[in-house]
């Protein structure tokens, strides 16, 4: 399979994506069950294509890292907590901004070719994730504790399933291409230009 296909489905997606906070799973009927909190949970990261083209470029950033457990694991837990904060009322501060801001930060590191330390990985991917959970936090207000585990259960599965699986797929086309940097650094060059004219979009908002 030629590793440019990779390329360019993670461009569409990106391409397609929508720059909103909230994408709801179940109509925007918060879960009221813990069936219905599963499904929630495992929908809720594929339905809206901006969340989930992010978690594609945690599972491209986490092979370009050569972490490609951990740093999944490191942005989905965070996005666990990010989403108990909505649900227990804390806010976060200009979290619109910092979601987009994400998207050209860790762009820009993969564009970048460099490789940082472990710790500011950690730091940027538990950063990001807190935000984004904090997002997807708002299909679960509303909901008893009992559906909200399982919410969190799904969602969090759905997402390192995601990442991981990205990861491991963007090694294997890596390795049958001469030279295997590009791609990665391509591909982060997408997400800086595509996240820019998203924040972008979010100072327009804020003026006019």
């Amino acid at each position: 399979m030629d590793p440019r296909i990779f390329l360019y489905l993670f461009t569409a997606l990106f391409l397609l994506a929508e720059p909103a906070l909230a994408h709801h799973p179940m109509g925007g009927i918060s879960p009221q069950n813990s069936w219905q909190g599963l499904l929630s949970g495992i929908g809720h990261p594929i339905i809206g294509l901006d969340h989930f083209a992010f978690i594609i470029l945690v599972g491209l950033s986490a092979s370009y890292f050569g972490k490609v457990k951990s740093i999944p694991l490191i942005f989905i837990c965070s996005t666990v907590a990010g989403c108990l904060l909505k649900f227990f009322g804390i806010g976060l501060p200009v979290a619109e901004f910092v979601i987009t801001g994400s998207v050209i930060l860790v762009g820009t590191m993969i564009a970048s070719g460099r490789l940082f330390s472990s710790n500011l990985q950690c730091f940027i991917f538990g950063t990001t994730g807190l935000f984004h959970g904090w997002a997807y936090g708002e299909s679960i207000l509303g909901s008893e504790l009992t559906p909200m585990i399982s919410y969190l259960i799904g969602f969090g599965l759905t997402q390192y399933l995601v990442a991981v699986g990205v990861g491991f797929i963007a090694i294997a086309m890596w390795r049958t291409h001469k030279n295997h940097q590009m791609l990665p650094r391509l591909a982060g060059a997408v997400c800086l230009g595509i996240g820019s004219a998203l924040f972008i979009e979010q100072i327009e908002a804020m003026v006019f």
